[in-house]
């Protein structure tokens, strides 16, 4: 029977299933706030969902999803969608992310903010490779927000972690947890985060389990868009990192 080395964080178990001589949990990529007692944290459930999963990397790097998947949740902007996109490509992975103006809040957000009215909200989509993804949403008052601004004081911060194992080609498992900046020990907070946001994924695991089916009986070539660029440079990217490991490996057989 083969083993594999195992580390425990944030409440979750990392297997390093390559060689184990190269196991090394410093890679595991650090969880900002993460112990911090300003911070809540929702501790999120797992879902499968009938897809592979690399439609759940493609859907975590489209920022434009969210206000047609997620209307009474997470969205609530679709007249903000002609925002262009920013896409940053690094070492460990890509982001897509865009700061909107003057907008109402989502749904979602909106009881939790400290002030009222309009808002600039941020979105910002990173999807690390091979599969894990750190979703931000910022909020700040109407016309205080933007890329290198300090954040006002009456910002909320929520930082979304999400962790895509794959079970075999036509099926993924997905587990995540929420930081938050505000009520960190206010458990009817962590009870309402979790209904809402199990909720929103179950949006999501509807379109990816129909997306799936559709990719694998389509009948016409599918179509690239402007928007795809994210995706599309991290499944490129994540290509050349697998076929780099499987010579590797060739190599040393």
């Amino acid at each position: 029977m083969r083993s594999y080395p195992i580390a425990e964080r944030y409440g979750l178990l990392w297997v390093w299933m390559g060689e184990p001589q190269k196991a090394d949990p410093a890679l595991i990529f650090e969880v900002d706030h993460w112990g911090d007692p300003a911070w809540g944290v929702n501790r999120g459930e797992s879902m499968t969902l009938d897809c592979n999963y690399l439609y759940m990397t493609d859907n975590l790097l489209d920022p434009s999803h969210v206000s047609w998947v997620h209307q009474s949740s997470f969205g609530g902007v679709p007249a903000m969608e002609d925002v262009p996109l920013e896409t940053t490509v690094g070492p460990d992975g890509v982001t897509v992310w865009r700061w909107m103006v003057d907008v109402e809040p989502a749904p979602f957000y909106a009881p939790f903010l400290k002030f009222s009215g309009h808002c600039d909200r941020k979105q910002h989509y990173e999807v690390r490779y091979p599969s894990n993804a750190i979703i931000k949403a910022i909020f700040v008052p109407a016309r205080t927000g933007g890329e290198g601004k300090p954040y006002h004081e009456d910002v909320f911060l929520m930082d979304s972690y999400n962790f895509m194992t794959p079970v075999d080609e036509n099926q993924t498992k997905y587990y995540w947890f929420q930081m938050r900046n505000f009520a960190p020990a206010d458990q009817e907070v962590s009870r309402q985060f979790a209904t809402s946001v199990r909720g929103a994924f179950d949006e999501d695991r509807a379109v990816l389990n129909a997306v799936h089916k559709g990719m694998a009986n389509k009948r016409t070539p599918n179509l690239d868009l402007k928007i795809d660029v994210g995706p599309m440079r991290f499944r490129r990217n994540l290509s050349k990192l697998i076929a780099a490991e499987s010579q590797q490996l060739a190599a040393a057989e």
